[in-house]
């Protein structure tokens, strides 16, 4: 099994068997009257097509030839928008197909109870219930979305992310949340089942990229608005030309009025047909990009609201450091020895399986000899550690071991009725300032010392974050470490600010601050804490390995894990701005050279002195009006390929984007309508089609 999104290019055999059948079913009005600019060239077509059957009973208002020509291309037209759409559909469709042949019923071993021994059926993975438990074993496929609740095991996750790693995951931590389709190499896991039949990842994959079926966003609602209303405009401006002619002819004596086959070319012409056939088309591929990304976006308008965010909040560890910071180093204070506040740091992290306590143990093992206890036989009772106390430890034999960060050990120190000697703040000010993260390990009211942790700066993120800063986007760095730590690592990586000692309320007020500003926030998380943050972000990318809590709240979530990947999606939301923007600029941009054509050509024989507005030099008045409708329909043609594929990306804040989209798009509008349409002049004056 492969649930990696599959790319197929335009071309693609699979995805062009259906597309141009699709693209004739789209012509129900049914489906066009959702898109006013189409419906408008749909009603001409008919129009058109009628006009037609007219000039064959002898009563056409122009030559059969030239209504024939006009209403053929107008089909054309029509028929390609659709095919736009039908194309960008076809590609979603066809990884739909691919998912869906790649997904698998396994057999599952069902337990009542949370036990490795316990007695468990064998049943079908598809009729697992949401919070029912199953062994998993090595070699055994995990046959549903779920959690960790007991057990340690390395994964093979390459039937999702397409990595062939193994992870590890457990129960416990951050990293419990495991996908049905996954395989178990080593060891065994016991799983809560987290999804019922048909709501699993893999169902929301195939769902997500099947873009049809997405709601419009915002921004592309407001822009149909904006479309639909220039359509208005143009049609009452057209429709008024046909008195005022009638009134031209009585009033000069010459000529003969505007016929209804003009009138229909230069609607079609003048409304912007090319931002309206491509426009759904747009919006389609860019969820096409998020998926091939291998993000599932479980809203539509979240991948649009990728493009306007301002402000990144990213974590810490993970993101901006390799993540899974180690114990390198025992610093005990006054008379304690280095043993002695090993053996204690020790024993507070025996029940502690995040990655941080596991080393602590290592390390004490390795550094001084001190064996791992048995935590069974020990009759300890361990203190887990919150979000909220920033603490784990362990009581034992009437002692009370704590560790965690310096301001929390003080005041729990405090409460205790003992003090926080200057010697311990003064290491833990060192680790922090060296960009290491201090443990403080006390014992009743005595404190015992503290540990290092170490970190490392992924490389090259502080040009990642430079390119983020020229897209006019701040990041803030969010971390747990106290702040002469976070400022260390910030200062390394080049984030612009950051926040220290962060709580999960400390998240989620600092996102409601920047949005009182008018910021558009994207987070990035993976835990249990974090899910209150990413339900009030914009943009909220949950991983995949993150708890359930996390993935309910995100609107996004990256199948990959990989926390860096909210600044591939803010791209990805970037170019599909830029895409819809630079396609609607030359969309206008381009009726200008047809105004120029259709116009001088409709009135040449009512005032002759509008020729002189024919600065293109067109050989006759029909071959002007062909020729902008012809090209009308061949630049829907031409633009498939860049509305499927999007603008190519730079990194630029929003004003050197709309200067540069003015200069190449706007002036390009401009000037290619007017090479194009008298290179078609000139080839039906060769070939002497009208």
């Amino acid at each position: 099994m492969n649930a990696k999104a599959k790319s197929f290019s335009l071309l693609d055999r699979q995805v062009l068997q259906r597309t141009l059948i699709d693209a004739v079913v789209k012509l129900n009005p049914l489906h066009l009257i959702k898109n006013p600019v189409m419906f408008v060239v749909e009603v001409g077509c008919i129009l058109t097509t009628l006009l037609i059957i007219q000039a064959l009973s002898g009563h056409g208002d122009e030559r059969t030839s030239f209504i024939v020509a006009i209403s053929l291309w107008l089909w054309f037209t029509l028929l390609f928008a659709n095919f736009a759409e039908a194309m960008a559909e076809g590609r979603g469709k066809a990884q739909a197909r691919s998912l869906k042949g790649s997904r698998r019923d396994v057999t599952a071993k069902l337990l009542y109870e949370p036990d490795r021994n316990a007695i468990f059926d064998l049943v079908a993975g598809s009729q697992l219930k949401k919070g029912d438990l199953v062994l998993v074993n090595a070699g055994d496929t995990i046959p549903g979305d779920g959690e960790v609740t007991v057990g340690v095991a390395s994964v093979d996750e390459s039937a999702i992310t397409g990595e062939s790693a193994p992870v590890i995951r457990e129960s416990g931590g951050d990293r419990s949340a495991v996908t049905g389709g996954t395989r178990v190499l080593s060891d065994w896991l016991i799983v809560r089942i987290t999804a019922n039949p048909g709501e699993t990842f893999l169902d929301k994959m195939i769902a997500m990229v099947e873009g049809a079926k997405r709601q419009k966003t915002p921004n592309e609602i407001a822009l149909d608005i904006l479309l639909a209303g220039l359509t208005l405009i143009f049609l009452l401006a057209t429709v008024t030309l046909v008195p005022f002619s009638l009134y031209s002819v009585r009033a000069t004596g010459q000529g003969a009025p505007i016929s209804m086959t003009v009138i229909v070319a230069l609607l079609i012409c003048l409304i912007p047909t090319t931002i309206g056939g491509l426009l759904s088309a747009i919006g389609i591929a860019g969820m096409d990009r998020m998926i091939q990304a291998n993000v599932i976006a479980l809203s539509g308008k979240a991948v649009e609201a990728a493009g306007d965010v301002d402000v990144l909040l990213l974590d810490k560890t993970g993101t901006i450091t390799l993540g899974n910071r180690e114990a390198t180093e025992f610093i005990p204070i006054g008379g304690i020895t280095a043993v002695q506040l090993a053996d204690a740091a020790q024993l507070s992290s025996l029940a502690d399986e995040t990655p941080e306590g596991r080393s602590i143990v290592v390390l004490a093992k390795k550094a001084y000899g001190i064996r791992e206890r048995d935590i069974k036989t020990l009759g300890a009772r361990f203190i887990p550690f919150t979000a909220k106390s920033r603490m784990s430890g362990v009581n034992l034999d009437g002692r009370e071991i704590r560790k965690g960060a310096a301001d929390a050990v003080e005041v729990y120190v405090k409460a205790k009725g003992g003090g926080f000697p200057e010697e311990a703040n003064a290491i833990v000010n060192g680790i922090a300032v060296q960009g290491g993260t201090p443990l403080v390990v006390v014992e009743g009211s005595q404190v015992l010392g503290a540990i290092r942790l170490s970190d490392v700066v992924k490389g090259g993120i502080r040009e990642r974050f430079s390119e983020l800063r020229q897209m006019g986007i701040q990041t803030v760095m969010i971390t747990g470490d106290n702040p002469l730590t976070a400022a260390a690592v910030a200062a390394e990586a080049g984030v612009d600010d950051f926040l220290a000692q962060a709580t999960p309320e400390a998240k989620l007020n600092l996102i409601r601050a920047y949005q009182a500003q008018g910021h558009l926030v994207a987070m990035t998380g993976d835990g249990t804490n974090d899910a209150p943050a990413l339900a009030q972000a914009d943009v909220a990318v949950a991983m995949n390995t993150g708890t359930q809590a996390a993935k309910e709240a995100g609107n996004l979530v990256d199948l990959d894990s990989n926390p860096t990947k909210l600044i591939e999606i803010v791209g990805i939301g970037k170019q599909l701005l830029m895409t819809r923007g630079t396609l609607t600029t030359f969309s206008i941009s381009n009726d200008v050279a047809k105004y120029f054509a259709i116009l001088p050509a409709a009135f040449s024989g009512i005032y002759p002195d509008l020729a002189v507005l024919n600065i293109m030099g067109l050989s006759t008045p029909q071959n002007a009006i062909l020729s902008a409708v012809i090209f009308n329909a061949l630049i829907i043609v031409a633009m498939i390929p860049l509305a499927l594929r999007g603008v190519r990306y730079r990194p630029m804040g929003a004003a050197a984007v709309l200067r540069r989209n003015l200069i190449l798009y706007g002036a390009g509008g401009l000037v290619v309508p007017f090479a194009g349409i008298k290179a078609i002049d000139m080839l039906l004056t060769l070939l002497n089609w009208i």
